[in-house]
């Protein structure tokens, strides 16, 4: 299983970035996909998360109406749209999937909101 994000930048509050996620090694539109995010001095934290059919979404309360998550399963790839951005989504943001009982986690792909 490999997962491999990019897409994260240096962008003005207010903005917004589109985080992709190109999965492989596992049948990827079978396998629900989460991306989390990382703060400097802070836990891990779950934001949202999609059904492998992508019918099902969930969001963390503090990004509910400026993010949106999706997938392409012809391209097996996830996406994570963020807009409205603010400081606090400073981050690294990760992409995860739960496969055949174990976690695995993409390297990271930072995002700094700062004017």
């Amino acid at each position: 299983v490999q997962l491999v994000e990019s897409g994260g930048a240096l962008v003005q509050p207010g903005g917004s970035l589109r985080l992709s996620c190109a999965a492989s090694g596992f049948r990827f539109s079978s396998y629900e996909m989460n991306w989390y995010r990382q703060a400097p001095g802070k836990e891990r934290e779950l934001v949202a998360r999609i059904s492998g059919a992508g019918v099902r979404k969930n969001y963390a309360d503090s990004v509910k109406g400026r993010f949106t998550i999706s997938r392409d399963n012809a391209k097996n790839t996830v996406y994570l749209q963020m807009n409205s951005l603010k400081p606090e989504d400073t981050a690294v943001y990760y992409c995860n999937a739960y496969v055949a009982a174990y976690d695995y986690w993409g390297q990271g792909t930072q995002v700094t909101v700062s004017s």
